[in-house]
């Protein structure tokens, strides 16, 4: 049986993960990040990472979503624009695929 893994690309998630070790930011920022990323995957129901593009507009939607509907506080609005800002930095570096993101 070939092993299939090793020539796939990884998950946006596990990307992110290794993007976030690599640059030594704290395991409580790479967990808090990658929660608002799958939030924000799940909240436009994305698979492949093409799907990030255009971000602006997407990200827009879901911080006034999240403002609106999910009443939350301006600095947790803030954290999750952060989150979403690095994903979109990291993901300039990363070659979008078809892949699934989470």
């Amino acid at each position: 049986m070939p092993d299939t893994t090793r020539s796939q690309q990884p998950k946006l998630r596990d990307a992110v993960r290794t993007v976030l070790r690599f640059h030594h930011y704290s395991i409580h920022t790479e967990r808090s990040s990658v929660d608002w990323i799958v939030r924000f995957v799940r909240f436009h129901g994305m698979r492949p990472r093409e799907d990030l593009c255009p971000a602006e507009p997407k990200i827009e939607a879901f911080l006034t979503d999240l403002a609106v509907h999910g009443n939350v506080a301006p600095a947790t609005q803030n954290q999750a624009m952060n989150a979403l800002v690095f994903l979109t930095s990291a993901s300039s570096t990363m070659p979008c695929r078809a892949v699934s993101i989470l």
